[in-house]
């Protein structure tokens, strides 16, 4: 083990958090709250560009820090798969905090304090979301970026926010409790581990319809993946600030959803175990189904927030379908998907912000002649709309999986 990467891996976690405490210290300073966001942003990014390096090198990185029980601890450890969620939230994050800084001020939006704090927690959610090396140590800190971001949506305090938090919170706690939890449980109790392992945990002898019923608890109980039907907490989401539906949709939430999905179709169930699975079909049809009908509903928004965050379902479905196809290109695809799409998106945001603070308009059918107004913002918007579109290249004979 090498104790500088030991360290960095936990300075990743614990960083953000730490900076929570110095952000609310500086509450009163403006200037020096922002400075304390925008460091730490920095040296979160150099921690896990460290860790990269190493993880490039072969080094082997792993930390535990607690233990509940025998088979229950908060314990960390670095993959490919986290690396690139941590890389993409980390840099992110010194984008968002940037712009966010200009955007907060020129609304002059109250609770700024409240707001970065919260941003921080929830950076440092998912960095522990990234780097867990089981289920349990996965699903804390899943719950705590769920509670951190709900003072984010509802940030505006008027009725319309807190209904749109009501609905957030609803939804990601309800699934959360009633299939998350449920199918780390089952799986504890029918693979007697629940440590990420790759090729799955589940041995060849495992019933099939057991099994197949655990994937469905998983899929279902990842509700920020916002796979059919739970997905209207995305959109009841939209009332917060700009800045915040970056962090939503490009930074940490969604990223965070789908990045589980991928875990658990890799690490837990394993390609092989998936293939042969009764629900992984209907599963790959419900994703299919949130890619379309997410589509068909976006275009029928007039709000132009409201059409990203129908966009973003739509999208979702894609990465989801890319894990389930249980296919090694399907998990490449997906993976490299919530990269482009958390750059592409982030970007649609912030134009979708600027065009509010510029313009004063959200509405798409008020923004006839917006390009000769704003050539840069929209320039910008064109280029990150293709940014995350799908691509599909023609089939070639004899090649097998697909992405």
């Amino acid at each position: 083990m090498n104790l500088s990467l030991e360290f960095s891996l936990q300075l990743s976690i614990l960083l953000p958090f730490v900076a929570t405490a110095g952000i609310l210290a500086a509450g009163r300073m403006p200037n020096l709250r922002e400075a304390v966001s925008i460091v730490t942003s920095l040296l979160l990014f150099y921690f896990v560009t460290t860790l990269y390096h190493g993880l490039e090198q072969g080094e082997v990185i792993a930390v535990q820090w607690w233990q509940l029980v025998p088979g229950l601890q908060l314990d960390f450890a670095i993959d490919s798969l986290g690396m690139l969620f941590a890389l993409v939230a980390s840099f992110l994050w010194i984008v968002t905090t940037i712009y966010s800084i200009g955007y907060m001020r020129g609304h002059q939006e109250r609770n700024q304090t409240r707001f970065y704090a919260c941003f921080a927690i929830a950076i440092g959610s998912a960095m522990g979301i990234a780097f867990a090396a089981n289920l349990f140590t996965l699903f804390i800190f899943y719950e705590v970026l769920t509670l951190s971001t709900y003072p984010l949506v509802t940030h505006a305090g008027t009725p319309e926010a807190r209904k749109g938090g009501r609905v957030y919170l609803g939804i990601l706690l309800g699934t959360s409790i009633a299939f998350f939890l449920l199918a780390i449980i089952s799986t504890w109790f029918v693979a007697g581990t629940l440590d990420f392992k790759p090729g799955g945990v589940f041995g060849s002898d495992v019933n099939k319809l057991v099994a197949s019923t655990i994937l469905v608890l998983f899929v279902f109980g990842i509700g920020k993946a916002a796979i059919l039907p739970f997905h209207r907490w995305l959109p009841a989401a939209m009332v917060a600030p700009t800045p915040v539906s970056a962090l939503l949709h490009a930074v940490a939430v969604v990223k965070a959803g789908v990045f589980t999905v991928l875990k658990v179709c890799v690490f837990v169930f394993g390609i092989d175990m998936l293939s042969i699975l009764p629900s992984t079909q209907f599963l790959l049809y419900l994703a299919g189904a949130s890619v379309l009908l997410a589509s068909l509903v976006a275009m029928r928004q007039d709000n132009l927030k409201a059409r990203l965050a129908y966009s973003t379902v739509s999208q979702l479905g894609y990465v989801t379908m890319g894990a389930l196809l249980a296919t090694s290109a399907g998990v490449i695809g997906s993976s490299m998907h919530i990269a482009m799409h958390a750059f592409g998106k982030i970007t649609l945001f912030f134009c979708a912000g600027a065009i509010l603070v510029a313009a004063h308009k959200s509405n798409i059918s008020e923004m006839r002649g917006l390009g000769k107004q704003m050539p840069i913002t929209m320039a910008a918007f064109f280029i990150a709309s293709l940014g995350i579109m799908e691509y599909h290249p023609p089939a070639v004979p004899g090649a097998s999986g697909s992405c």
